[in-house]
C-alpha cells in the first residue's frame, strides 16, 4: 500500500507533462499559423502593387514596336507616296507673319511658307480641342518632323490606337534627336482628304517632300514612310 501514493504521483506528474506538451504543440500550431497567414498577406499585398505595375509597364506603348498599333500595311488602303521635288528653296522656306493663313500646295501640307516659331516644346498626340496652328507645324516639318493627321472619322479604337502609336513613335530611331513626330487632327479649312483617306503623312525632306493618305490608323505604314523619309532628312535636321 506504501506504494501506492509514489504510482499516483507518478501519473499525475505524467498527466500533467502531457498537457504541458500538448498546450506547446497548441502554441506551435498557433504560431505556424500565423507565420503562415502573415506570409499570405504579405505576398497578396506583394502582388497586389507587383502585377498591376507588372501588366502597366507590359502594356506601356512606349515599350512597344510602332508595328503593334493599328492594321497591317496591306489593310492601310494607303495611296502611293507623292513627292514634290525642290522644296528646299529660300522662297518655299518664307517666314510669314503670324496670323497668316497659308494656302498650301499639297493636302497635308509637306512644305510651305510658316510662322516664325514651330510648337516647340511638343507633344505627341493633339486633338480638335488644342490643335496647334497649321503654319507653325509646317515649321516643325521643316526640322525634320514626320506629321500624321487624322480626320473626324477617327474615333473610339481607333483613336486610342492612333494615341498609342504616337507615343510608341517618339521613341523611335527614326523620330531622331528631339523626338520629332506629332499626331494632330486634320482641319479641312486646308483642303480635303479624298474619299475613303482618313489618315494623312507630311515629311519635308532636305530636297523633296512627301505625302502619304492612308484610309485605316496602322503603325507599319508610319513606321515605313519614317523609315524611308528620317528626321535627318530635312532642310533645318539639327534644331528642335
Amino acid at each position: 500500500m506504501a506504494n501506492k501514493p509514489k504510482v499516483q504521483d507518478r501519473d499525475r506528474r505524467a498527466k500533467i507533462e502531457a498537457m504541458r506538451k500538448a498546450e506547446q504543440a497548441k502554441e506551435r500550431r498557433k504560431s505556424m499559423i500565423f507565420v503562415i497567414v502573415a506570409i499570405v498577406v504579405g505576398v497578396g499585398l506583394v502582388a497586389a502593387v507587383a502585377i498591376p505595375s507588372y501588366i502597366k509597364s507590359k502594356n506601356d506603348p512606349a515599350k512597344k514596336s510602332m508595328t503593334s498599333f493599328g492594321v497591317s500595311l496591306a489593310a492601310a488602303s494607303c495611296s502611293t507616296v507623292q513627292t514634290t521635288k525642290g522644296t528646299n528653296t529660300q522662297a518655299l522656306r518664307t517666314h510669314v507673319a503670324d496670323g497668316t493663313i497659308e494656302q498650301y500646295k499639297t493636302v497635308p501640307p509637306s512644305y510651305g511658307p510658316h510662322w516664325a516659331s514651330p510648337i516647340y516644346p511638343s507633344r505627341e498626340f493633339y486633338t480638335e480641342r488644342d490643335r496647334p496652328q497649321m503654319e507653325r507645324l509646317v515649321h516643325n516639318l521643316e526640322h525634320g518632323y514626320t506629321l500624321v493627321w487624322y480626320d473626324s472619322t477617327i474615333k473610339g479604337d481607333a483613336l486610342q490606337q492612333l494615341k498609342d502609336l504616337a507615343v510608341s513613335a517618339r521613341t523611335s530611331d527614326q523620330a531622331g534627336p528631339g523626338q520629332k513626330f506629332i499626331v494632330s487632327p486634320w482641319d479641312d479649312a486646308y483642303g480635303k482628304f479624298p474619299a475613303g483617306k482618313h489618315i494623312g503623312m507630311s515629311h519635308w525632306g532636305a530636297a523633296d517632300s512627301h505625302t502619304e493618305l492612308c484610309g485605316k490608323v496602322s503603325g507599319p505604314a508610319v513606321d515605313k514612310f519614317m523609315t524611308k523619309y528620317p528626321a535627318t532628312d530635312a532642310p533645318e535636321p539639327n534644331v528642335a
